[in-house]
């Protein structure tokens, strides 16, 4: 039978020229509507394989390929989270009625379910990537629709002074306390510190590594370890055969718990994630003179802008700038006037 009603709704089931068994939900109720596209994708199938026309393909036919094609991704689950949002709105479309209004729509619904411009751009992004490979590598497209992101606003990096860490500290009890501590000292991701394990240690070296498996960018980092990190991994001998930090002798999976919130309360930090650990590690880092180069390597991050936003941290390099316009007005007399106590006006002219 060439349709075929299954509950309410039709699907279509033909053979095509080349052999291939065509099985597909007509996703509509109405008879005629299926029957219309049936008998389009019969014509369709009869022109490629006689004709020798390129198939039409869809947006899940190119979600099915992109999935494959970066299943190595360390965020491959999360485009898959975002890609079930999205099926949607794009599932069965054809590629090339994928245009800029259907994008539009996609974005009013993400901000409809109060969504942040930020998160509504990771989702376009996503849209645009594979769109883009579509045209690009894959040439299933002649070219791609354009994607327009939203405006997000800037924000400023959230990092600890270390006065701010030192009460932080002291708040959080002893297996978080060692686990924020090694962070601050190595800049590790959250999952990279839950997830160490002493196969990855070299005490006699004083260095650890994360796999590419493990990286976010999947490149291996290395982690030198200062005398500060060292302590506080000698204090984890003898706990666990396997992983580094335990609770209780067993691994610790999540460390944003109860215990880390109340702690945060107390030492009268506001606006804090996990995450902004890493954040004030490269802060100090940057602040300390690390060069921005240095600081990427020891942080495994995989673009040089990533690290771009910690640049404005440091100005020691602008400093002789700055004072040689001082030098210059001084010798040219161009500092403004000022008023002694006595009440006599004089001109400054120190040369700096």
């Amino acid at each position: 039978m060439a349709i075929r009603k299954r509950g309410a709704v039709w699907w279509i089931d033909f053979t095509a020229p080349s052999g291939e068994r065509i099985r597909r939900s007509a996703e509509t109720g109405d008879k005629v509507e299926a029957q219309e596209y049936h008998d389009r994708l019969k014509a369709e199938a009869w022109r490629q394989q006689k004709l020798d026309e390129a198939p039409r393909r869809t947006w899940n036919d190119a979600v099915v390929r992109w999935c494959a094609e970066q299943s190595h991704k360390a965020t491959a689950e999360e485009d898959k989270a975002k890609l079930r949002w999205l099926d949607k709105y794009l599932g069965s479309k054809t590629l090339d009625s994928i245009n800029r209004d259907m994008i539009e729509g996609v974005t009013r619904a993400k901000l409809a379910d109060g969504c942040s411009n930020a998160t509504v751009n990771r989702t376009l992004a996503l849209v645009r990537a594979i769109l883009r490979r579509c045209a690009r590598d894959w040439q299933w497209l002649d070219r791609s629709p354009s994607v327009r992101m939203l405006k997000e606003p800037t924000r400023r990096v959230r990092y600890l002074t270390q006065a701010e860490a030192e009460r932080l500290l002291a708040e959080l009890p002893v297996h978080l306390r060692d686990m924020a501590a090694f962070n601050l000292e190595t800049g590790l991701r959250a999952a990279n510190v839950t997830g160490l394990r002493w196969s990855a240690v070299d005490l006699n070296r004083k260095l650890a590594w994360v796999h590419p498996d493990e990286a976010k960018a999947r490149k291996a980092i290395p982690v030198p370890l200062n005398g500060q990190a060292m302590a506080i991994l000698q204090k984890q001998i003898g706990k666990h055969r396997d992983v580094v930090f335990t609770f209780k002798g067993e691994p610790i999976e999540q460390p944003s718990t109860a215990a880390w919130y109340r702690a945060l309360k107390r030492a009268g930090i506001a606006n804090f994630r996990w995450h902004d650990l890493r954040h004030t590690w490269a802060s100090w880092h940057v602040q300390s003179g690390t060069p921005l180069h240095v600081l990427q390597e020891l942080g495994g991050w995989s673009s040089y802008s990533m690290v771009q936003r910690y640049a404005h941290l440091a100005a020691d390099h602008l400093a002789p700038w700055a004072e040689r316009l001082a030098q210059a007005r001084a010798c040219h007399g161009t500092y403004p006037s000022q008023q002694t106590d006595s009440g006599v006006t004089t001109r400054r002219a120190e040369t700096l």
